[in-house]
């Protein structure tokens, strides 16, 4: 398995430094990513996509992930605003290319106006369900044409709620250039499917670990307060089988990057340490 950060390089990417590679590659990861805002895609220069190319290369670092954010719903029932995300993801796809970046993360968003991790009831609409593989759909020539690998995330949250709906859609999309993150934590819902998670790690990759070339590290702690409260954590602290989980990524992409993310950047180092314990406690290398 290969190694890689989220969070210590900004989503603009013109403003990258040789110095935030500097502290990427110190902490020795070879893989990096970022979350590009869509809104300033159409700010790109060439001259842009060639700096950033040497940046990466100079260093030794892979973009392992390029992100892609805007507020967007892909299921919103105003065709317009539709249409504006499906031109964001488009126009940021042909950036993702000239990049070289490994996986393009997209999101399904939500029709809860607070953001796109947030519920609502008719997220889970059949209505909903049509719009968001209508869009899929027309996302998807962009994607063949100019090469990228879109990754879509998921939450129970989300239209994505579970493992099953998830492969409902790559299914029905079926399209090669439309996968999935292997965002494991976004597919605990209860305290049984934690206390247990070497059963529920084992049917996440049972349904998704095929289609999902890219895993986000993190761990489960289980919250204080009168209702249930899953909180993300540094992995290792949490109540996860992750040497279980790392052994199924690794089973299936032995060269394929495992990235840290939603973490403060001084959690990072000791995530990092802790993540690399979990491999070589786990019998996996990490080159």
């Amino acid at each position: 398995m290969r190694l890689g950060i989220v969070g210590m390089l900004p989503g603009d990417f013109r403003t990258h430094e040789p110095a935030h590679f500097e502290a990427i590659r110190d902490l020795g990861f070879t893989g990096a990513g970022f979350h590009f805002p869509g809104d300033l895609c159409d700010e790109i220069q060439p001259d842009d996509i060639d700096r950033e190319l040497a940046l990466f290369s100079d260093h030794g670092i892979d973009l392992s992930q390029l992100a892609v954010t805007y507020r967007e719903c892909l299921f919103d029932p105003d065709p317009s605003v539709r249409q504006t995300v499906v031109d964001k993801i488009t126009n940021t796809a042909k950036i993702a290319s000239a990049l070289s970046a490994q996986h393009y993360l997209i999101r399904p968003g939500s029709l809860n106006p607070k953001g796109s991790w947030t519920s609502h009831r008719d997220n889970h609409t059949p209505e909903a369900w049509d719009l968001l593989i209508e869009t899929l759909q027309a996302i998807v020539p962009a994607l063949e044409m100019h090469g990228v690998i879109a990754v879509m995330e998921t939450h129970v949250v989300s239209i994505l709620k579970d493992p099953d709906t998830c492969r409902r859609m790559i299914d029905e999309i079926a399209s090669p250039n439309v996968r999935l993150v292997m965002d494991y934590v976004n597919h605990f819902e209860s305290l049984s499917q934690v206390y247990e998670s070497h059963d529920r790690l084992d049917q996440i990759f049972s349904s998704l670990g095929p289609d999902s070339p890219v895993m986000h590290i993190k761990d489960i702690a289980i919250g204080p307060g009168l209702v249930v409260h899953l909180d993300e954590t540094v992995p290792g602290d949490g109540e996860l089988d992750l040497a279980h989980c790392f052994r199924h990524f690794e089973s299936l992409f032995p060269d394929g990057y495992g990235l840290i993310e939603h973490l403060k950047p001084d959690l990072i180092p000791e995530a990092t340490q802790k993540t690399r314990t979990i491999l070589a406690n786990a019998d996996i290398s990490i080159h």
